[in-house]
């Protein structure tokens, strides 16, 4: 990994340079190299926090007078336990997965002595411009290494002392393997973002790792195709027959597991009839891990009558606003379905404005006008990042994940579960919200693309159809 100060240009010359060379490196000499990366981070493990505890007194202040979110602190701070080794285990799960490199999925063959293949391959370039998260380099520099891909990385203020460190010996341990040092590049110059903004030419995919208004920025001003999501906006529908110790157990995982993440849930959708039954246990869960809950009148009404006053003085009121809102704390907004009974009928979700009829938001809802509801207001107002159903009805389930257009649709599973490591991918370079090429959380398969190859012997196009003559075969090939 090199620590360019060079100009963005030739940052980006070099890393494409680079990547046609790391695109056909056998997979014994990527795996060499994570190999590599994960002892020298190991040997120098004190070193590296120590650099983090610098960037964590600058990132305090500047939280403690208001200029940087607790959000943002916690995700710098990688002395959190256990962050640490998972940032270790993920570079050797990365190693341990099969080669995405030259992987066939599709074998035709056009006439005899003529086939075709579909195969995968590297990308080429990635510049991932990333905030406070330092772990971020080493997540990938696993990734893009054992995918054949060349990274230009280009991180935060927030986290300088821990990129630099990190950058540093993993650049010291690549120096010793067959990767090329201009594969991995942090660029420590300021206000470069926009030059390699403009460097299409090099430059393959942008993937931002960040706040709302660093993704927007991106997208606002690259021609550079561009991976990843704004919000993490994740909802949870609580159905009419959900049980009450799973809603309680499910909700206060995905809020509090872990706040300032991009899936924890923001937004608790609550059936009208299980308002009185089960939003109480799931309130008192949430109460006593210090959550803030943001109620709708008939929601805010019940719990007022359903718990204890010391409780129920703790409930503040909603707004629309909140229903829109990525908090990435401690605070979860609720809102009541509700319930409409089961015949086809026409209703008007009060927070979406939007008319549905019996699934008209895109999957027959069997005729339950409420689940149609929740599935309006989440596709409304969700950052299509994940969102789940709690409910013992596996038609309702079934219709809620076909019918929600998010990357992850889960049934009575925490939202938390949207992680590459959880998914088995080693890691993730992100989430992606996008609809093309890769969606949901980013690992080895999502930074390949895939290329075409025939193999012939001498044939030309004009050979075939009305004026050559000769027919295509278009067999299906067994891979």
């Amino acid at each position: 990994m090199s620590l360019t100060s060079s100009t963005p240009e030739s940052a980006a010359r070099a890393a494409s340079a680079a990547a046609q060379s790391l695109a056909t490196l056998p997979v014994s000499a990527r795996n060499d190299a994570l190999t590599a990366i994960h002892a020298a981070l190991a040997a120098n493990k004190d070193m590296i926090l120590a650099a983090n505890a610098r960037d964590m007194v600058a990132a305090t202040s500047a939280s403690q007078s208001g200029e940087l979110s607790q959000s943002v602190l916690k995700r710098l701070d990688l002395s959190r336990p256990g962050k640490y080794d998972d940032m270790m285990s993920g570079i050797l799960d990365v190693r341990d997965l099969p080669d995405p490199i030259g992987r066939v999925d599709l074998r035709t063959r056009l006439d005899q002595g003529l086939e075709l293949e579909r195969v995968a391959c590297p990308i080429g370039v990635l510049l991932i411009i990333f905030e406070a998260r330092p772990e971020v380099i080493a997540n990938i520099a696993s990734l893009a290494i054992k995918s054949g891909n060349a990274a230009i990385l280009k991180g935060g203020k927030e986290s300088s002392w821990s990129f630099e460190a990190i950058a540093t010996v993993i650049g010291s341990a690549l120096s010793a393997t067959r990767v090329a040092a201009d594969a991995i590049q942090l660029v420590k110059t300021r206000d470069v973002i926009d030059q390699l903004l403009s460097l299409d030419r090099f430059i393959d995919l942008v993937i931002p790792r960040g706040g709302n208004e660093l993704v927007k920025y991106v997208k606002e001003h690259t021609r550079i195709p561009v991976l990843g999501h704004a919000d993490g906006l994740c909802s949870i529908y609580i159905h009419k027959d959900a049980d009450a110790a799973v809603a309680a157990k499910v909700v206060v995982d995905s809020k509090t597991d872990y706040p300032a993440a991009c899936n924890a849930v923001e937004t608790l959708l609550v059936h009208e009839d299980v308002l009185g039954s089960v939003l109480p246990d799931v309130t008192r869960a949430l109460l006593k891990k210090g959550v803030s809950l943001r109620c709708d009148g008939p929601s805010k009404k019940v719990l007022e009558q359903s718990l204890p006053r010391e409780e129920a003085i703790l409930l503040q009121d909603a707004t629309e606003e909140d229903y829109n809102t990525e908090f990435l704390d401690l605070v979860l907004a609720i809102k009541t379905v509700p319930s409409i009974g089961n015949d086809p009928v026409t209703s008007t979700s009060s927070s979406t404005g939007e008319s549905t009829v019996n699934g008209s938001t895109g999957a027959s809802s069997e005729n339950d006008p409420s689940l149609s509801l929740a599935i309006a207001h989440i596709n409304t107002h969700s950052s299509k990042h994940t969102d789940v159903i709690i409910t013992q009805s596996s038609s309702a389930a079934e219709t809620f994940m076909s019918a929600v257009d998010s990357a992850g649709v889960y049934w009575n599973a925490s939202t938390r579960f949207a992680d590459g490591m959880r998914y088995g991918f080693g890691t993730e370079v992100g989430i992606s919200t996008n609809k093309i090429h890769s969606r949901g959380p980013v690992g080895l398969e999502g930074l390949t693309i895939y290329k075409y190859k025939i193999r012939g012997h001498g044939q030309t196009a004009a050979e075939y159809g009305a004026s050559g003559g000769k027919k295509y075969l278009h067999e299906k090939v067994t891979i």
